[in-house]
């Protein structure tokens, strides 16, 4: 995979989703960062299907924090692992309050230090929200980094750190959600639906499907 191939890869990405979103549905930073702590091992539909009910009612640390983890339970149940985010949620909402004014802090540093906040959870709230140049890789960029050859890697901090390098500085912003949803739409892990894939014929995947 050669840095003309990565160009053209990503071109045609963008020029098939000039402005890419993540699927999350947030109107704030803090609402983006609680969505993405609860997406953890879910999809984002079912945190859509939650939220839209908790947001309303909930839409600032304050406010979930009065909910308590029982209350806040009672809006996720339907989301895998949801006894361990809603502990996490309460505890980050009142670190939020105490140390942060409430805000959503910008540094990697500080969201890392927030409950139930990894890296792939700072690293989406720091590019969604923030807008700074950071490659959250869950398993569609994992898988997609691997098998078109762009980044490949042996784990997600490796193919992290090959995207952050080989991604051409122009795309790198964008770069996260073209390839979220390319691997959740077209690069789908049992099947890849490389007749219906824009860069196919770029992509070094050995083993493409063709009907």
């Amino acid at each position: 995979m050669n840095k003309e191939k990565r160009y053209e890869i990503f071109s045609r990405l963008r020029a098939e989703n000039p402005n890419p979103v993540t699927e999350l549905e947030y109107n704030s930073p803090f609402q983006l960062l609680i969505a993405v702590l609860l997406s953890a091992q879910a999809t984002d539909v079912s945190v859509n299907k939650a939220t839209r009910k908790l947001f309303p009612i909930a839409d600032t640390p304050e406010k979930m924090l009065d909910l308590g983890v029982d209350g806040l339970k009672s809006y996720i149940k339907t989301i895998g692992l949801f006894n361990a985010k809603a502990e996490n949620a309460i505890k980050t909402c009142k670190i939020l309050i105490e140390k942060h004014n409430s805000i959503v802090p910008e540094t990697r540093e500080e969201l890392e230090a927030l409950p139930g906040v990894g890296r792939k959870t700072a690293n989406v709230v720091l590019n969604t929200a923030f807008r700074q140049v950071a490659m959250a890789v869950d398993t569609h960029i994992f898988r997609f980094g691997n098998r078109t050859k762009v980044a490949p890697g042996k784990n997600v901090l490796e193919v992290e750190m090959k995207l952050l390098k080989f991604v051409p500085k122009e795309f790198l912003l964008d770069a996260h959600h073209w390839m979220i949803l390319h691997g959740r739409y077209i690069c789908v892990a049992r099947k890849p639906k490389c007749n219906a894939c824009v860069i196919e014929d770029l992509c070094e995947f050995k083993d493409k499907t063709s009907d």
